[in-house]
């Protein structure tokens, strides 16, 4: 039986190919979808995601342009803009909503990187979170003059140790104080130019799946941001993360676990059904069901006709743990037993939302995941941006709201306090070196 628990939402801003959350671009097409490089368009959103009371908006950040075998692909054919300029400017457009940027960690700098977010958090009062991104990308690395990156993880993990150093260099009564930090990937010393905020510092969103990202989840995330699964595999996922909490000196409410989910609704569930197919179709245009093909199978398929058979050639998939090569198995085995074409086999295979159904059943759903410890909440992923997260907000969150699962006011005013996070510890007089 489901108790009665509150969740938490939030949403990521539609933009590039979210596989965890079903595959295929977010589709920037009418008049209604506005433009991605339009503020306007981060406005309306932002203004929808408060006025549905939701805990924090992403931005996700994905330099550079997408490329696959040295073509650009239409996930993303325009980029987008610097996610924390963004909601420096958001933060003036709205009062309450946690506003949360993915940041590169890679290649960026300590001090640079906790100026640019202690400046988000000071205008937003204690509103900002990020997602430090360990991407190690050639090309991206190309774009800072250092190529890619031998051990992106460790200094990525290293980034956010030192950052949250710097912010905690300044003592709870605002007099700031030296620090000096050396390591393997940093050496810097100095005075941090900015005290701490009223939530104390920003909130940090680790994502992933592996072991390694658990992990790091449990030291040092405040919110871990996973994959939709099903609800036996997100309840065994959910205990495995929250066990790993007590080894780091923290406890079970110290770390939040959000699915990122897509929702289709439909007055009925045949129509939200026809819905779901409708957006796939849309979603996995025929240019990226090539794209899509070619990943799994590791070889160049631009000559094949996307409403075509699958290729009768072996695939030869760049991964080696064998994963790549059983999923391309599978599809080959799908478009077969259905007689699907490679498009179809595409949006068969991996174009799937997490929630279809009416506004009823999917409250129920998104409960059901919160009352058995499956999730603490969700990051909804719009895939049409011309009023599907209006949609939500108006008609599945007035639901939760009378099934009591969800807040029907803020109750504070930093992001920290939305989630239901302990203020962190203040730093004693030797933490800052």
């Amino acid at each position: 039986m489901t108790v009665r628990r509150q969740l938490h939402l939030a949403a990521v801003s539609p933009g590039a190919d979210h596989t965890d959350a079903g595959a295929g671009p977010a589709v920037w097409a009418g008049a209604r979808a506005g433009s991605r490089l339009a503020f306007a368009s981060f406005e309306r959103l932002a203004r929808t995601a408060e006025r549905g009371l939701f805990d924090f908006l992403l931005l996700d950040e994905e330099p550079p342009l997408p490329e696959h075998r040295g073509r650009l692909h239409e996930l993303d054919p325009v980029g987008g803009p610097e996610p924390v300029a963004v909601l420096n400017a958001l933060a003036g457009v709205t009062a309450r909503l946690g506003l949360a940027a993915t940041v590169n960690a890679v290649f960026g700098e300590p001090y640079e990187l906790a100026r640019r977010l202690a400046t988000l958090d000071q205008l937003s009062a204690g509103r900002a979170g990020w997602r430090p991104a360990a991407s190690a990308d050639a090309r991206a690395g190309a774009d800072f003059r250092s190529g890619g990156h031998p051990d992106p993880c460790g200094r990525a993990a290293e980034l956010v140790s030192v950052t949250r150093r710097l912010w905690d260099s300044w003592s709870p009564d605002g007099v700031p104080r030296p620090f000096a930090y050396r390591g393997r990937h940093f050496d810097i010393a100095g005075e941090f130019g900015l005290p701490r905020s009223p939530q104390g510092r920003p909130v940090v969103i680790q994502a992933g799946e592996s072991e390694r990202a658990r992990e790091l989840a449990a030291a040092s995330a405040d919110v871990l941001l996973a994959r939709h699964v099903p609800l036996k595999a997100a309840r065994s996922r959910y205990a495995d993360v929250k066990r790993r909490l007590a080894a780091h000196g923290r406890g079970p409410r110290d770390l939040l676990v959000m699915p990122r989910v897509t929702v289709v609704l439909g007055d009925t569930a045949a129509e939200a059904q026809e819905r779901a197919a409708g957006i796939r179709r849309q979603r996995i245009t025929p240019r990226y069901a090539l794209y899509a093909l070619e990943r799994v199978w590791g070889t160049d398929l631009s000559g094949y006709d996307p409403d075509g058979p699958l290729p009768e050639t072996a695939p030869r998939p760049p991964s080696r743990d064998g994963r790549t090569r059983a999923l391309a198995e599978s599809w080959r085995a799908l478009a077969r037993e259905k007689g699907l074409s490679i498009r179809e086999t595409v949006i068969e295979a991996s174009g799937r939302q997490s929630f279809v159904g009416t506004p009823d059943t999917v409250a129920a759903d998104l409960h059901r995941y919160a009352g058995e410890e499956a999730a603490d909440g969700f990051v909804l992923v719009p895939q049409l941006p011309a009023g599907e997260l209006e949609e939500f907000v108006d008609r599945v969150v007035p639901l939760l709201q009378e099934r009591g699962a969800f807040r029907t006011e803020y109750r504070g005013g930093t992001l920290r306090s939305h989630l239901g996070l302990p203020p962190p510890a203040a730093p004693a007089p030797d933490d800052h070196r």
